[in-house]
């Protein structure tokens, strides 16, 4: 048998995630070449690994042999790759980091040039909504959590970082055919998108809304922040948005700021982790490299 540690790698992804295409994105691939690793990968074996059921990718009893055996070597690989880099003086271990799905405009850049200073240490970062985030902070799953507004129910360390406004915003498409930019008559006649119940965005949306008197307007509910601005952008409705997610949109004029009483709305954004918990050298590294260099990294990106 042939099979590489990197077909082993792709298919302990696919195995993870259900799935070549999420998998492919996992690994900063593309689906034909993950697919190609799979097929190679099968080559070598009589029985198959993975069975599509329902147009749904799952693993054999027999892949999950595999994928169980396969671990424990990948593992290995690391650990020697770790120590490898650590006597030669080198940072390295894993850096886990899960964001909530706006914080995805603030920590690529926070992440940059850390991860350029440190080569050995491997990232781990997962885009995904709010509950996701909260769930794995309290599994302990993860290092650090980016979010914008903090659970009360939960004992964490915070460390500020840039801070969010929200502003009231409809598309030139939009407000060319409503031919007003007032507030009032937008939220009147307009439908008003709406990010899943538990975001923080929804929250301090509805918030603004009951300030004003607004109870019911007509509504769109959209599972992420870039289905919100879609939406916006094809005309679809207006809605209250972070600024630093929809930056070019208003650049290129596709978006404008709606003046309305008591916007913009603030929070910040925040790295979070569970108060006691032991940091690993990459994760420590990491939060003093922010204290060190936040205001700098907020004035090059986000003044």
């Amino acid at each position: 048998m042939h099979y590489t540690l990197h077909q082993l790698q792709v298919f302990l992804k696919v195995a993870e995630l259900g799935s070549v295409s999420k998998a492919a994105d996992a690994l900063h691939l593309t689906q034909p070449a993950v697919s190609m690793q799979l097929r190679k990968l099968q080559e070598q074996f009589a029985l198959p690994l993975t069975e599509i059921v329902g147009r749904q990718l799952f693993l054999t009893d027999f892949g999950r042999e595999i994928a169980a055996a396969a671990l424990p070597i990948l593992e290995q690989v690391h650990a020697i790759n770790y120590k490898t880099l650590a006597y030669q003086g080198q940072l390295t271990g894993q850096l886990r980091i899960m964001s909530v799905s706006t914080g995805k405009y603030i920590m690529p850049y926070l992440l940059s040039d850390f991860l350029y200073r440190h080569p050995g240490i491997e990232l781990q970062y997962q885009v995904t909504n709010k509950q996701q985030v909260l769930a794995a902070l309290e599994q302990n799953s993860i290092d650090l959590a980016l979010v914008s507004l903090v659970p009360a129910h939960l004992a964490l360390e915070t460390m500020e970082l840039v801070p969010n406004e929200l502003r009231l915003v409809a598309s030139k498409v939009l407000l060319e055919r409503a031919q007003t930019r007032n507030w009032e008559e937008l939220l009147r006649f307009q439908p008003l998108l709406f990010r899943e119940a538990g975001s923080g965005t929804r929250q301090l949306m509805e918030e603004w809304l009951i300030s004003r008197g607004w109870s019911k307007p007509q509504r769109f509910e959209l599972a992420s922040n870039e289905a919100v601005k879609q939406a916006v952008l094809a005309g679809l409705g207006i809605s209250v948005m972070p600024l630093l997610g929809i930056k070019g949109e208003l650049e290129r004029g596709e978006m404008e700021v709606i003046e309305a009483p008591g916007l913009p709305l603030f929070s910040q954004w925040r790295l979070v982790y569970a108060r006691g918990k032991r940091l690993l050298p990459a994760t420590a590294a990491f939060l003093d490299y922010l204290k060190a260099e936040s205001a700098a990294i907020q004035q090059r990106w986000f003044g």
